[in-house]
């Protein structure tokens, strides 16, 4: 099964511990500001996802939701 993440844009603040705690590195900022003027986090599809749910425990604003294909 391939799991895919999505970035909430509208509640991502950028902080980037998403981008700090995952093994495959899938996470990157985005160059262009959200709504609220954050850089938020892009999960980069390439790298994969392991499923460790690293980056929706360390989350502070519940910005990510996956889905199994």
């Amino acid at each position: 099964a391939k799991i895919k993440i999505k970035v909430d844009r509208g509640r991502c603040k950028g902080c980037g511990l998403c981008i700090f705690v995952c093994p495959r590195k899938s996470f990157e900022k985005e160059k262009e500001q959200n709504n609220l003027g954050y850089f938020p986090a892009r999960w980069v599809e390439e790298y994969g996802c392991s499923g460790c749910r690293q980056c929706y425990i360390i989350c502070p604003d519940s910005a990510l939701e996956g889905s199994i294909n």
